[in-house]
């Protein structure tokens, strides 16, 4: 568990708006701050679906660079079941939420580290699950 200093999950949405031309400049912002304190992480959902979306060579050279620059949060087999809780936890409620991003979530909560994001599934996942998602703001 990494809890040396303060950690923020950059999660797709979040990238993906920041590295946009007509994304919100100020997350990007942000986000560039994180990157350069060395607080930004990803994990190897993130990682995945940035690669999936990734168009072009300045995409792949901009993934390459994150790969060797930010921390990545890896996923074991706690976090698994932590997703697995919040899948049933999601479940009780009546609400269903890409597994993606349930694996997302319960990796932030296992190693202590912040969501930075822009998905409405976070937000809706914070009246599941006691770790900290950060807001839109």
């Amino acid at each position: 568990m990494i809890k040396h200093r303060a950690i923020f999950l950059v999660d797709t949405s979040a990238w993906v708006e920041a590295i946009r031309s007509n994304g919100d400049k100020v997350l990007a912002d942000r986000i560039r701050g994180l990157n350069s304190r060395g607080q930004s992480a990803w994990c190897p959902m993130v990682r995945l679906e940035l690669w999936n979306g990734a168009r072009g060579q300045p995409e792949a050279d901009f993934l390459k660079f994150l790969e060797t620059s930010i921390i990545d949060l890896p996923i074991n087999e706690e976090v698994w079941r932590l997703a697995n809780q919040l899948a049933r936890l999601a479940r009780k409620a009546g609400k269903t939420f890409p597994a993606s991003d349930l694996l997302i979530a319960a990796c932030a909560r296992f190693h202590g580290a912040e969501i930075v994001h822009r998905d409405r599934h976070f937000e809706q996942l914070k009246t599941l699950e006691p770790a900290r998602i950060l807001t839109k703001n």
